[in-house]
């Protein structure tokens, strides 16, 4: 059996190209783009890479981008200001704060300060609350183009995502929680685990989709995963493997490559989404701030 290869590339680009054109037609009409803020604090290497992403892609698209860069060692107090401020401006649709944050800062707290109706990574406590009552207003990123994937995947192999069993791996607020209720609104039966789970191998060998999203790297055996079961990796770690550093993910990818029915690459699956999903969100802000009817990317 030859796996389907999830192609998180693709998919974004697809997506992508529909947003511009969409931009594009707004911008005609309304001579006003969306805009996306994003604040980031010190300078860890890999969130100057992800922000560094986020602004070119959102330049390509049409939009506006402002990233705001504070040193590693700014008061709380100056954060809050900047986005009470992103919060006020009219011209700004989105905002986002890099994380991780440094450690003396309350991640929290700078958080619950976006607008919610800004808040376009879908982290305030009014939209993970709005998640989980099945309203959706902004959902969080990383599980919404992890979604998108799965879903395109069981339609590929002619299969329904409903009463299907999927086990998620990692109960973080970021990605693991919010996709267990994206998989419980599309029908499925949802187990959630992480890496304290008594005999994980055998959850994960119960399931017909598996999302990893634990954050240890090759953590899920190729043995783990039962033949023709979906498999979607969102663990992103970069490891020094002969001198040379490699991004793996969560899931030994090659050890399942001869029985699953598709799986999701690191990297080149859902890193790509999770850049498009926000671009996908601060439109969706955009619209309906200037009172335009909201759209499907998917379908539209």
């Amino acid at each position: 059996m030859s796996a389907m290869i999830i192609d998180g590339k693709a998919t974004s680009a697809r997506l992508m190209e529909r947003l511009t054109e969409w931009v594009s037609a707004d911008k005609a009409k309304l001579n006003k783009a969306p805009k996306l803020c994003v604040i980031i604090v010190g300078e860890d290497p890999a969130s100057s890479v992800y922000v560094r992403r986020k602004g070119e892609q959102a330049t390509k698209i049409g939009f506006g981008s402002q990233t705001i860069r504070f040193e590693s060692d700014i008061d709380q107090k100056t954060i809050l200001d900047a986005i009470v401020k992103a919060n006020l401006d009219p011209e700004v649709n989105g905002i986002l704060v890099q994380l991780p944050l440094p450690a003396h800062l309350d991640s929290l707290t700078l958080l619950q300060a976006i607008d919610p109706a800004k808040d376009v990574d879908g982290f305030t406590i009014h939209n993970a609350g709005a998640l989980f009552s099945g309203q959706n207003k902004m959902i969080p990123c990383t599980p919404m183009g992890s979604m998108i994937l799965l879903t395109e995947a069981v339609q590929s192999l002619g299969k329904s995502l409903k009463g299907l069993h999927a086990v998620v791996i990692g109960r973080s607020n970021i990605v693991g929680k919010p996709m267990a209720q994206l998989l419980l609104q599309a029908d499925c039966t949802v187990t959630m685990a992480h890496s304290r789970t008594h005999d994980l191998a055998s959850v994960c060998k119960s399931a017909d989709i598996v999302v990893a999203a634990v954050g240890r790297p090759l953590m899920i055996k190729g043995d783990w995963i039962k033949k023709g079961a979906i498999v979607i990796d969102v663990g992103i770690n970069r490891v020094d493997l002969d001198g040379k550093s490699k991004l793996l993910g969560d899931v030994d990818f090659e050890a399942c490559l001869d029985h699953v029915g598709a799986i999701s690459p690191v990297p080149g699956g859902v890193g790509p989404m999770t850049i498009a999903c926000l671009m996908i969100n601060t439109y969706a802000s955009f619209r309906k701030a200037h009172n335009l009817k909201s759209i499907d990317l998917i379908k539209d």
